[in-house]
């Protein structure tokens, strides 16, 4: 080789990468990203659909943000049992109605009538009574001064303020609120001292003592507070207690729906939007719960259906001659539990 020449430098080429990977496979690769793609934008729909439902469309309830302490675990005195499933129903599919009444004769008489204003107020949910031993007052619930019975669900999730407690005196026929500011007082019991009654206040899970006679009248303090459940009517039992029924219940360990609502008016305005009370009832787990309770807001005994096979939607427990009889505001029977069994 000779020096004009010069040395001659080969240019080496680009290293290729060699893949296996096939076209099957790019096409997958793809597709992936197509997926991923329409499930965002339906999620993103999806999101904004709700955004409308919740601007636009109105709401039939206005809910309050209240909160519940947390929910007493289901132990002791409150462990799960199946007690309430040896109960028998009677008269299933003849009653037509949560109070169903056969006039067995006697007159019956309007007191109070529905809708009557009082405190500037209109008696819109007339719930349950209690009479005096010598018949002349009565004291009653008005659980809501919006919502009437048919609409219970709209009052539980509403959880406003509104509910009252008042006084009937059979002999001036004056009509007086006793107490106000309640949420949902329900089931209502006059104690042996007729001085003061115990009232459920429902959304609350506790039951209050209203002092509606004596240097006490116009008090009001809690005779049991943070219940596993919430309770519906309360009546005496023959050990000197009370029986408290409960057709939900708050399980601790579990999860309380309506304990996770309570903090969450938006949520509950978002439901309702969407679903109706029908809908919702089928959605809510049932649970029923029948306990005793003694003075001083202990515990004693308590009943219990897991998914209200037997006894469902129970709302009072009535004890007589050792038999307990269970009234529903739902269900189209009557329950009786003998209390002598194992």
């Amino acid at each position: 080789m000779n020096e004009s020449a010069g040395v001659r430098f080969r240019r080496l080429h680009r290293a290729h990468v060699i893949t296996e990977e096939l076209p099957e496979r790019r096409h997958k690769g793809s597709s992936g990203k197509v997926f991923r793609v329409t499930l965002l934008s339906l999620g993103g729909f999806l999101i904004l659909l709700l955004l409308i439902i919740f601007l636009i469309l109105e709401s039939p309830i206005q809910p309050e943000a209240f909160s519940l302490k947390e929910p007493p675990q289901m132990k002791g005195c409150w462990e799960p049992n199946l007690r309430l499933r040896e109960a028998r129903r009677l008269y299933e599919d003849q009653l037509l109605g949560p109070e169903s009444i056969v006039n067995m004769g006697g007159a019956a008489t309007r007191l109070v009538a529905g809708g009557q204003e009082v405190g500037g107020r209109k008696l819109s949910f007339i719930n349950d009574v209690a009479v005096t031993q010598d018949g002349r007052k009565l004291y009653f619930t008005d659980s809501s001064s919006r919502w009437q019975r048919r609409d219970y669900l709209h009052l539980i999730m509403e959880a406003t303020a509104d509910g009252r407690v008042l006084e009937y005196d059979t002999e001036t026929q004056e009509l007086t609120v006793v107490m106000e500011n309640l949420r949902f007082p329900n089931g209502i019991q006059l104690l042996p001292d007729q001085e003061s009654v115990l009232v459920a206040e429902t959304t609350m899970a506790r039951i209050r003592r209203v002092h509606v006679a004596g240097l006490n009248k116009g008090g009001m303090d809690t005779f049991v507070d943070n219940l596993p459940g919430f309770p519906d009517n309360i009546r005496p039992s023959s050990s000197g207690g009370y029986w408290v029924s409960m057709a939900a219940v708050r399980p601790n360990p579990g999860f309380s729906m309506l304990d996770f609502l309570s903090q969450r008016p938006w949520v509950k305005k978002l439901i309702f939007k969407l679903f109706s009370q029908d809908v919702l009832m089928k959605a809510v787990p049932r649970y029923s719960l029948v306990a005793e309770i003694q003075d001083g807001g202990v515990c004693r005994r308590s009943f219990h259906d897991p998914n209200g096979l037997v006894a469902a939607y129970v709302s009072e427990a009535h004890e007589h001659h050792g038999k307990l009889y269970i009234g529903s505001f739902r269900s189209p029977y009557i329950a009786v539990l003998d209390l002598q069994g194992p």
